[in-house]
């Protein structure tokens, strides 16, 4: 089989260059560019990188940085004229206007002088935007090559932005505009415990009602600087007391949610399985946005049941289900989960998989369209799926994925946390209140995404009631 030469890359030697010749490099600005440029430079400039401050500011939207508009005149000289083994020697630039997002720069390098004594030649530099306007001129001196330079252009790796912050206001604002519910955290004794609602109520998600051994918790918010004015503490113990109380606010109507604290999962939730238990079985969710996944994915039951039944994952995809209309979703696609994507005795998943898709043609599931058994690479990704001959409305596009098992469900919601730099909210579904279910190593950014989830969730209940 052949292979396609490689493209080269060549220069212009200062012989082959006359005054006049020019060369030209057209690029468009993205929003990507200014955050890798700032991330490279450190430039963070709010002009450039804070839409809040950029349009109270001189020209009313973000700009991207001027500096970026003169790399790509070194662009043209470094790689092509004259290209390699050029050498800079000067530069003299002058800014006429701005670089807005989506404005397209055509950059010209023209020869001006040669000097036969040193192989320096002057160029002038022009940069217009997409309507002739005058956004960069200058020149520019190098030390041109004299020898020919024909090498392989190097492939670049592919770079991704990824803007943290800005996904986390965005998992923030799907409760933009709601008052806070009070919520009871259950014994949170450590730093990211304890910081978590405290954030969430300074955002105005929640309103904390903190539970657990007040000298310990003032202790802790003392040693990280953690402003505790205005929230409630109710002093308790022990870690079990703490379950204990903050279970009972909620049982009681003190309380619209529920938060775990730094105590162990099953000693808060040996509490909710006996006070505040519905006709649901009660499972977890984590939502995760994925950099490198379209949209927000859900992922069930990771945290609560172990092993689940056919009927128990009846419940747990009709808790996720509901969540999803919660969040605006009115039809989620529910991928569910397994090594292969053909139903086969061996494995049991499989068998699952189908039943459960034919319940859902019975009505036995409702309110999303479910597929099944897909293996993971089959449910987020169309290429997997269009490969292997699958046709789907679910595969390659999956709102939800529904696990085998609580093993393989946390697998995959840490891989994409710590692999895959996944922003991650988790909740429990089917209880009386909506619950904040986090790992005790998770940050305190996921406890707030967290409650910006059950805030919406509980202001929905509120409506339910009174219709």
């Amino acid at each position: 089989m052949e292979h396609a030469a490689p493209p080269l890359i060549q220069n212009r030697t200062f012989d082959e260059i006359q005054v006049g010749d020019f060369a030209q490099l057209v690029r468009t600005l993205r929003p990507e560019d200014i955050h890798l440029f700032a991330a490279m430079s450190g430039d963070v400039n709010p002009t450039h990188v804070d839409l809040e401050y950029a349009r109270s500011g001189q020209f009313r939207e973000v700009v991207g940085h001027s500096m970026w508009g003169s790399t790509l005149i070194s662009t043209i000289l470094g790689t092509e004229f004259p290209g390699p083994g050029t050498v800079y020697v000067s530069q003299g630039l002058h800014f006429w206007r701005p670089i807005t997002i989506g404005d397209t720069l055509t950059i010209t390098v023209t020869c001006r002088e040669k000097f036969e004594h040193d192989h320096h030649i002057r160029f002038d530099c022009l940069a217009l935007n997409q309507d002739g306007l005058k956004v960069i001129d200058g020149v520019a001196e190098v030390l041109a090559p004299t020898e020919k330079v024909s090498r392989p252009r190097v492939v670049l790796p592919e770079v991704t932005i990824s803007d943290r912050e800005l996904r986390y206001r965005h998992l923030l604002s799907i409760s933009s505009g709601l008052t806070p519910i009070p919520i009871a955290v259950a014994h949170p004794c450590d730093r990211e415990s304890l910081l978590g609602p405290v954030q969430a109520a300074r955002a105005g998600l929640v309103e904390p009602i903190l539970v657990g051994p007040e000298a310990r918790i003032r202790g802790v918010a003392e040693e990280h600087g953690i402003d505790l004015a205005g929230l409630r503490i109710v002093d308790t113990e022990h870690s079990h007391a703490s379950a204990e109380a903050a279970v009972a606010l909620c049982r009681d109507g003190g309380a619209e949610a529920l938060m775990k604290g730094s105590l162990h999962t099953d000693e808060m939730m040996s509490e909710v399985i006996r006070h505040l238990r519905t006709g649901r079985r009660i499972s977890h969710v984590f939502l995760a946005d994925v950099p490198s996944y379209p949209h927000p994915l859900m992922i069930t039951d990771a945290a609560i049941i172990i092993e689940p039944t056919l009927m128990d994952k009846v419940d747990i995809i009709q808790n996720a289900i509901d969540l999803a209309h919660v969040l605006g979703l009115p039809d989620p696609k529910v991928a569910i989960l397994s090594a292969v994507e053909t139903v086969t005795p061996k494995i049991r998943s499989t068998i699952d998989a189908a039943a459960l898709c034919k319940m859902a043609d019975r009505g036995q599931i409702r309110g999303g369209l479910l597929d099944g058994p897909l293996a993971f690479d089959n449910a987020v990704s169309l290429v997997a799926a269009k490969t292997k001959g699958i046709r789907s409305a679910v595969a390659g596009q999956a709102d939800i994925l529904v696990v085998p098992d609580l093993e393989s469900g946390n697998m995959v919601a840490k891989q994409l946390e710590y692999l895959a730099n996944a922003l991650m909210a988790g909740v429990v579904l089917g209880a009386r209140v909506p619950i904040v279910l986090t790992s005790r190593a998770d940050t305190a950014e996921t406890r707030t995404a967290s409650c910006a989830v059950v805030q919406l969730m509980a202001h929905k209940k509120r409506e339910a009631l009174k219709a």
